[in-house]
């Protein structure tokens, strides 16, 4: 099988000969090249320079047979367009200088253009088509929601206190503002893909903190306003969240092609829960890469038995490599994954 078509048949839930295999934050802090690289860039220095981003984005597929590659961006890149002063401290993550609190900051917010204000992600992806026409590129975006706790929390927050006193006191300035990231999101990765991204991830890595009721009346019509956007791209998607397992029946419904979903729920309970035609995505636990090779190698065998004909599954971390994960360990993972979906013995 052409290795440049096992993930987009994977995630439409056509035959594959092997379990295809990628990773959430596979280019970057745990690998060497990209340390040294940050000791003479920013994040968003690198980001925003496309040899330099593609450079990040080929590393681990010099390093590890994975079946595809993942853009090196943040979900934040949008707020450049948008006017929103940002940076990116390690460790922490997006800070914004000036939190949305109201309906006068949301209204203040820029239209956005992809390709005046991010068309660098693109110039990214098209270098990386370029260099490794062997393999399928993942592009992505941030979930309107998880984008909106950022602005408005102003820093990465478990327990989204300001978000959520301003969807439940004010829902309609909280509706303006998911509203107006709905757009953005979709010109965003619409960009991407013409620029050669043959996958779309939306990462929305804070919605777990909502009840249904208000995933299902607030955030899901968005949800479903940017997949059914994308549908005349003709391009697989995938909807991640973390800490959802009591979402997952209304994710399941966003419109997109597959479900991602984090560590906290076997895989052939969720294919139980969602129904047999939705394509999944995932779900080692991350920590299994700072152990050992036996023990990766048993957990991935115990992943891919949640769902013994393979079809329909993409091999997955339930959320990002961390930064001090193991190599071998995450060697381990890949060839793991293709050794026993083909039939290999442990």
């Amino acid at each position: 099988m052409n290795r440049r078509d096992r993930l987009g048949r994977a995630l439409r839930g056509e035959s594959v000969d092997v379990v295809p295999v990628w990773l959430m934050r596979q280019a970057g802090r745990h690998l060497p090249g990209y340390r040294a690289l940050r000791e003479r860039h920013e994040i968003l220095e690198i980001a925003r320079t496309p040899a330099l981003a593609a450079d990040v984005t080929i590393e681990p597929l010099a390093r590890y047979d994975l079946d595809a590659g993942v853009v090196f961006a943040d979900i934040t890149i949008p707020f450049f367009g948008l006017g929103v002063d940002f940076r990116i401290d390690p460790g922490v993550g997006p800070v914004i200088a000036r939190p949305l609190r109201g309906p006068a900051d949301v209204d203040a917010l820029r239209a956005f253009s992809a390709e005046r204000d991010a068309g660098f992600v693109g110039g990214a992806i098209r270098e990386f088509r370029e260099r490794r026409p062997d393999r399928p590129i993942v592009g992505f975006a941030g979930a309107p929601f998880t984008l909106a706790s950022y602005l408005v929390e102003g820093r990465p927050s478990r327990e989204l206190p300001e978000t959520r006193r301003m969807l439940l006191g004010d829902p309609a300035t909280f509706g303006r503002l998911l509203d107006r990231l709905t757009e953005p999101t979709i010109e965003y990765l619409t960009m991407q893909a013409r620029a050669g991204a043959e996958a779309l991830q939306l990462f929305d890595t804070w919605v777990g903190q909502l009840s249904r009721r208000t995933f299902e009346t607030v955030v899901l019509p968005r949800l479903r306003t940017v997949f059914d956007a994308l549908v005349p791209l003709r391009l697989p998607t995938i909807y991640f969240s973390t800490g959802s397992d009591h979402l997952l029946e209304l994710a399941a419904t966003s419109h997109a092609t597959a479900l991602s979903v984090d560590w906290r729920v076997p895989l052939g309970a969720v294919r139980r829960r969602v129904g047999p035609d939705l394509a999944l995505q995932g779900n080692l636990d991350p920590m299994a890469l700072l152990t050992d090779v036996p023990t990766v190698r048993r957990m991935v065998r115990d992943v891919l038995d949640e769902i013994p004909d393979h079809r329909g599954h993409v091999f997955n971390l339930g959320h990002g490599v961390p930064p001090d994960a193991r190599m071998e360990c995450v060697d381990a993972v890949v060839t793991a994954v293709h050794e026993f979906s083909a039939g290999g013995a442990p």
